[in-house]
């Protein structure tokens, strides 16, 4: 039988990169997926990929009234869901000095207040046993220059998870961060303007990986499998760092 078969999941972010993999696994693994994103035309290709089991809305993880859209679509068509993946999130690099307030509320909106209410306004539907992903980053336990914001938003969600694992224990929640090392996605893309910064900035963190290479998304995808399902109903407000070694050494 498949691993997630018959089960109810919501992924936000999920038109392209590791959420773009990882509702295509939960689909392969019986599940049938929400997936949202702010713009429709990466929407209707991600569909077109995943083929089949799956709800696509446009929405801003970051928006208030979005998720409020996302909840009531998904009590509608399913009535519940089993499992949450909250894996929206922007990098943009920026240094103590050159730091603005724009830059600041735009990555925490996204990256950590989204999260908040996302759970929020989805735990009223959340099955008994359900599973929340929060999907952080390696970079939480590093000191990595240029990422003020990122980091400190990432270090947020694997304080959620110990706090709402202790919170929804007396409904079998389970909630866990999964912490990717840096992965070969359209988010490296959105940190530079040319082919050369990016070979520079790959470059760069390749220096930092003891596996020397980046991650593939399905990697990850596998990492939010376990995490998702019953192969790892014996953790909650746990963190798995999937990173190829470089928060480890």
């Amino acid at each position: 039988m498949s691993t997630l078969a018959g089960k109810i999941a919501v992924i936000s972010g999920g038109t392209t990169g590791i959420g773009l993999a990882t509702a295509r696994r939960f689909v392969a693994e019986g599940a049938h997926v929400f997936i949202f994103g702010r713009r429709q035309a990466p929407l209707d290709e991600a569909v077109e990929l995943i083929g089949r089991n799956v709800t696509a809305l446009q929405a801003d993880a970051a928006d208030l009234g979005d998720l409020d859209r996302i909840a009531m679509a998904v009590r509608d068509e399913k009535g519940s869901v089993d499992i949450i993946v909250s894996n929206a999130a922007l990098v943009e690099q920026a240094s103590i000095e050159t730091l603005t307030p724009d830059h600041f509320d735009r990555t925490f909106n996204l990256n950590a207040r989204g999260p908040v209410f996302l759970v929020q306004k989805l735990l009223p539907l959340m099955t008994r046993g359900g599973s929340i992903v929060l999907v952080s980053s390696a970079m939480h336990v590093m000191g990595v220059p240029g990422h003020t914001t990122y980091a400190a938003t990432k270090a947020a969600l694997r304080s959620y998870a110990r706090t709402w694992a202790a919170e929804f224990s007396d409904r079998d929640i389970r909630v866990n961060t999964l912490s990717p090392g840096v992965t070969d996605t359209p988010i490296l893309d959105s940190q530079v303007t040319t082919p050369e910064e990016r070979k520079a900035l790959v470059n760069m963190y390749l220096s930092m990986i003891p596996i020397g290479r980046l991650a593939r998304p399905e990697e990850i995808a596998n990492a939010a499998l376990f995490l998702a399902s019953d192969q790892s109903s014996y953790m909650t407000g746990a963190d798995l760092m999937d990173d190829g070694g470089v928060g480890q050494v």
